[in-house]
């Protein structure tokens, strides 16, 4: 009990000391998200009127490398933007949680890729006006992030943000498609405020892919992985506060109900079926706006 009290204390403690950009919550995905989810189902033949024209929603990256090591930087570079223009004052973000329980609850599975042809119905049912989405494309040296700023209400593209470099920079490479959105959304930036956004939540790239590697493990209800990874994340940068929030919500989640899957995906792990799995990369179709 004190070690759970102590551990609910350090993020406290935590939350006075670091910046915002640095520390938010909504890693893992909840009960309530997903009756959220199904509730925004329900209501979609009633859904009226436009969405506020502040509001914007991630999706995740399709990853067209052709290397499944970049993988976790599907939903990752998602995660980063998404983190990252919620400090943004004026801008309403959708959680991360919301829309993978939406994906869900959609059918599109925990992976949550959208096709183009969904991609409007998705921001339309989280009430969402803009709507960025996109593709990872080149290599782990040669990385490009190539995104689509759709207006959902006009169902158009009106920007393309773009963003390059290796996966070891993957953090300057957020920035910059981060700011590139932020120009195409013509939101002014103090000094402040920009000096806010350019910090990070850690330095150490195998910090960061471990963690999202933690995040694609809860999406699947695999939390002993999940958990698994999150330590492995902080094995690397003890600082590094998402992991150890993660960990929190999962310790709360165990608090508030016995985690089954985690049972299910053990006996998984016993009994794989990964060689009838085929090693082929699928061909993913291009996303909103872009030719051939």
């Amino acid at each position: 009990m004190m070690k759970g009290f102590k551990s609910v204390g350090v993020l406290v403690f935590l939350s006075v000391l670091l910046p915002s950009a640095l520390l938010w919550a909504g890693h893992v995905v909840t009960d309530e998200d997903r009756e959220w989810a199904k509730e925004a189902l329900k209501r979609e033949a009633a859904l009226k009127g436009v969405a506020s024209t502040n509001t914007v929603a991630v999706l995740y990256f399709r990853n067209e490398t052709g290397d499944s090591a970049i993988d976790p930087l599907s939903k990752g570079l998602a995660l980063m933007l998404i983190s990252d223009l919620s400090q943004v004052p004026g801008l309403k973000v959708v959680e991360r949680v919301k829309l993978q329980a939406l994906l869900e609850e959609m059918g599109l599975g925990a992976s949550g890729l959208v096709e183009p042809g969904t991609a409007p119905r998705v921001g339309r049912l989280l009430r969402a006006y803009w709507l960025i989405e996109g593709t990872l494309e080149g290599a782990k040296d040669r990385l490009r992030a190539l995104s689509d700023l759709f207006a959902v209400p006009r169902e158009s593209v009106v920007g393309r943000p773009s963003a390059q470099g290796s996966l070891e920079e993957v953090f300057e490479l957020e920035k910059s498609l981060l700011f590139s959105i932020l120009r195409y959304l013509k939101v002014k930036l103090t000094t402040e405020l920009e000096e806010q956004l350019r910090k990070y939540p850690t330095r150490d790239v195998r910090a960061l892919m471990a963690y999202f590697r933690g995040i694609g493990a809860a999406d699947r209800g695999d939390y002993r992985k999940a958990r698994s990874f999150f330590q492995e994340a902080l094995g690397f940068d003890p600082k590094f506060i998402w992991p150890q929030q993660a960990l929190e919500e999962l310790r709360t989640l165990e608090g508030r109900r016995p985690l089954v899957r985690d049972f299910l995906w053990s006996i998984r792990e016993d009994t794989s079926v990964t060689d009838s799995l085929s090693t082929e990369p699928t061909k993913r179709k291009r996303p909103l706006g872009r030719g051939k």
